[in-house]
């Protein structure tokens, strides 16, 4: 009898290159490696990572095989971790690139950024994703807070001469926007909340174009949650053609927005 074990999980491990203040809320972190060849986002514009963080006196296995540890240890002993959209990556100069939007209150992540150096270990999870902009729609909608920035910035890029796109990016103020190149054919628009909720009023007062819409909307959970049915129902945006979620909630982590959207609670 064959027996085929089930896949390993090792976790990527890099190494900090630096760090750059390049808004006032948001830091931007290179990191870079010989695992750079190991991460593979596919034609998706959207990948994400999942930075890992192992908990103080748990031993772990040296390769640190998340599914032997899933596996072996009580979730407690889990490493904790944080999703992260991929702002840039380049396999010739072995270059991972992520951008971090500093909500203004402690957390796992700022306080890692806090210590952070130079040679020091970045842990994380292979690349996945979900969406790209398809050819087949007559323009495209891009609308999202400063979470959802980067994601929005590598999909303009992506984009080729003459795709019709409307952008609509929801940042503090105007020394949180950033430049966004493109060879698309781009109308983007910035809107500036303190709170971080107009952009639902926003997309409700956009004039939509003609023709077969794909549509990439993300950010704030209840705000992503508002857009969701005015987007589907009174839009009449087609399911296949809409990616929508909320990257993060106000007032929960990580961890407890993703047991949230698991939830009875969650499923909108």
């Amino acid at each position: 009898m064959i027996v085929v074990s089930a896949p390993a999980h090792p976790v990527v491990r890099l190494t900090l290159l630096r760090l750059t203040r390049i808004a006032p809320r948001v830091t931007r972190m290179v990191a870079g490696g010989p695992d750079v060849a190991r991460l593979d986002p596919g034609p998706f514009t959207d990948s994400y990572i999942r930075l890992v963080f192992p908990r103080p006196g748990v031993r772990y296995p040296d390769d640190l095989d998340m599914r032997r540890i899933c596996a072996d240890l009580p979730r407690s002993a889990w490493p904790r971790t944080r999703t992260y959209t991929i702002r840039a990556l380049d396999p010739v100069a072995a270059e991972l690139t992520i951008d971090f939007y500093d909500h203004g209150r402690p957390g796992l992540t700022p306080s890692w950024l806090a210590g952070l150096r130079p040679g020091d270990p970045v842990l994380l999870r292979e690349p996945r994703g979900l969406y790209r902009p398809g050819r087949t729609a007559d323009w495209h909608l891009l609308a999202g807070d400063a979470v959802a920035l980067p994601a929005i910035a590598v999909t303009l890029e992506s984009m080729p001469p003459g795709m019709r796109a409307r952008v609509i990016v929801e940042v503090a103020d105007p020394a949180d926007e950033q430049p966004l190149p493109t060879v698309a054919d781009a109308d983007i628009r910035w809107i500036h909340s303190a709170r971080g909720d107009d952009l639902p009023t926003a997309v409700r007062d956009l004039t939509f174009d003609p023709g077969l819409v794909q549509a990439f909307v993300h950010g704030e959970g209840r705000a992503i949650r508002a857009l969701r049915r005015h987007l589907l129902e009174e839009r009449g945006v087609h399911r296949d053609l809409l990616s929508i979620s909320g990257y993060w909630r106000r007032g929960l982590n990580d961890e407890q927005w993703r047991e949230w959207k698991a939830g009875p609670a969650g499923r909108y």
